[in-house]
């Protein structure tokens, strides 16, 4: 974990043993009131403009955009919010070399809308089902979640191997909270928006991390192209795409993409390899035994 991942140590203990044993867990007063209004408060006008979803998933009653790191400069204190990261990279670590940003997403579910489809946001990707974890979800309200207003709904320990069951998931828990708490659940946990039936809109951001070598929901590289990303501290921009996985996914002219964000970046330029340990040790041995004398003529 790199050294400015320090993770409150009682809030992550916990959070990583519920989300092992139940697939999800809330994490009260993650965040400071002041920094919720703030964000909230650059993304008013936004909402206003931004129109209905069209679709029965997304909602006809919901509105959503996505490039929020580039809408407002707070979103970054959310995405890179230290207990946060170091559950997403315990719960996707095991699968992959890097993880990376799958989407940051505004919605804002109006009176009216109806209870969402349940579902599980792995079923983006056709992969092996029970045994791998793709994503790592966080939805952080802007607003207060209540059971009213459509808080969102977790079907508790419908996880990993549980997902491939076809039985009942019996009732969900409605995770209502306040701003300034986070909603923590996998990509293999079964969950929905709730029904809206208030008189108010419900406002939040869903922040959701993946596999570093999974294609994300997000293209964050158009949503974050080298001027846009130049602008981030080398975390962020790695985690939007400025980093390769090894071996050699996402390269630019064979080198880190990360190149890009440089002030002078050169018109011809040398591959580097990029492997795992394995793969380098493997190349390693094939040279030694190419470079024997008894292999030579």
């Amino acid at each position: 974990m790199p050294e400015h991942y320090h993770p409150d140590s009682a809030h992550y203990a916990a959070a990583a043993e519920a989300l092992q044993g139940d697939g999800w867990c809330l994490l009260a007063d993650l965040m400071p009131a002041d920094r919720v209004a703030a964000l909230a408060a650059d993304f008013d006008r936004l909402f206003d403009a931004t129109p209905f979803c069209d679709g029965d998933f997304y909602g006809s009653r919901t509105k959503r955009f996505g490039s929020l790191l580039k809408r407002s400069p707070q979103t970054a204190d959310f995405v890179l919010h230290p207990t946060i990261m170091a559950l997403a990279r315990a719960t996707l670590g095991p699968w992959c070399d890097t993880i990376q940003l799958n989407l940051a997403q505004a919605i804002e579910l109006h009176p009216g809308a109806p209870r969402q489809f349940p579902h599980r946001d792995q079923d983006m990707w056709q992969g092996v089902k029970g045994e791998v974890e793709y994503l790592l979800n966080v939805m952080w309200p802007l607003t207060p979640f209540t059971r009213a207003n459509g808080a969102t709904l977790i079907f508790p320990g419908t996880h990993g191997a549980a997902a491939l069951q076809e039985t009942d998931p019996g009732e969900p828990l409605v995770a209502a909270c306040d701003p300034g708490s986070a909603i923590v659940f996998l990509g293999s946990t079964l969950h929905g928006a709730g029904a809206n039936l208030s008189d108010g809109v419900r406002r939040g951001i869903v922040v959701s991390y993946c596999l570093g070598w999974l294609k994300p929901y997000e293209n964050q590289w158009l949503a974050y192209p080298p001027p846009v990303a130049r602008r981030f501290p080398p975390a962020l921009a790695a985690l939007v795409g400025y980093a390769q996985h090894r071996p050699n996914l996402g390269n630019y002219e064979g080198v880190c993409p990360s190149i890009l964000l440089g002030d002078d970046v050169p018109e011809h330029i040398g591959a580097i390899d990029a492997l795992r340990p394995d793969q380098r040790d493997a190349v390693a041995a094939h040279r030694a035994a190419q470079e024997r004398p008894e292999l030579k003529t």
